[in-house]
């Protein structure tokens, strides 16, 4: 049995760039499938070998378009957004950690990550474990599980830049779980995320650097833009964090 890793032992990977493509998006899900498509190129001739979508970035974040957007990942011909981000990755030759989007599977709807390698193949996805249900009086009610059915397992992908662990928004409230990853050997945690202003303002950036300090591991999030204009407000803020650095 291997040993675990020193949790005060930084982690050995490649120097990369990493691109966090925060993006506006509209209830047009043509629009927001050009405005990905369009950022990620623009972030390949920026040299960027690992790139990050935010979480429900195909559709607004809303109960009322999640059925409405949600595709079925095992039929690409009824599934324009993983065709797109698979032609990306190969055309790019990048590593994609694609967001999150609605995925009907078998009747139920799942907030799912999908991880596409430089050859355009999807390498692994990431089913959200820990469902957001907050309710602040005045603020905001929203409950994810009314819609969602929880994933119940984690996800590490290995890449040609290191080992990638991957959560969405949510997930990262929950230390268990990166620390698991940790204990697994991750270089780096990728939580596509959509705090809402309430909760981030007070937490986005604190539980970004907890994880990654109490880890010494890489903390890369990404959010949609923000958008006052719906019924949910994301914080936005995407941002990298080192085992020792301020957040950029």
């Amino acid at each position: 049995m291997a040993d675990a890793p020193n949790p005060f032992q930084l982690p050995n990977i490649t120097k990369f760039k990493i691109a966090l493509c925060q993006l506006s998006i509209t209830s047009d899900k043509n629009q927001n499938l050009d405005r990905a498509s369009r950022s990620i190129r623009l972030s390949v001739e920026q040299g960027a070998k690992l790139l990050v979508l935010p979480e429900m970035w195909n559709c607004p974040y809303s109960s009322d378009y999640f059925a409405k957007y949600a595709e079925d990942f095992d039929n690409r011909d009824a599934s324009p957004t993983l065709s797109m981000l698979s032609e990306a990755a190969c055309c790019h030759g990048i590593t994609i950690i694609g967001g999150s989007l609605p995925e009907w599977d078998h009747g139920r709807l799942y907030n799912t990550c999908c991880i596409f390698g430089p050859d355009g193949r999807l390498k692994a996805k990431h089913r959200k474990i820990h469902l957001f249900d907050i309710d602040i009086p005045g603020e905001i009610s929203f409950k994810e599980s009314d819609t969602f059915t929880a994933g119940d397992q984690p996800t590490i992908v290995d890449t040609e830049v290191g080992r990638i662990g991957i959560g969405i928004c949510h997930d990262i409230r929950f230390p268990e779980l990166a620390a698991l990853y940790r204990k697994r050997g991750v270089d780096i945690i990728c939580y596509p995320g959509a705090f809402n202003v309430s909760t981030g303002e007070l937490l986005w950036e604190l539980v970004q650097r907890a994880r990654a300090v109490d880890n010494q591991l890489f903390v890369a999030t990404c959010s949609p833009s923000r958008n006052s204009t719906g019924s949910y407000t994301t914080w936005g803020h995407s941002t990298l964090v080192g085992p020792k650095e301020s957040p950029t």
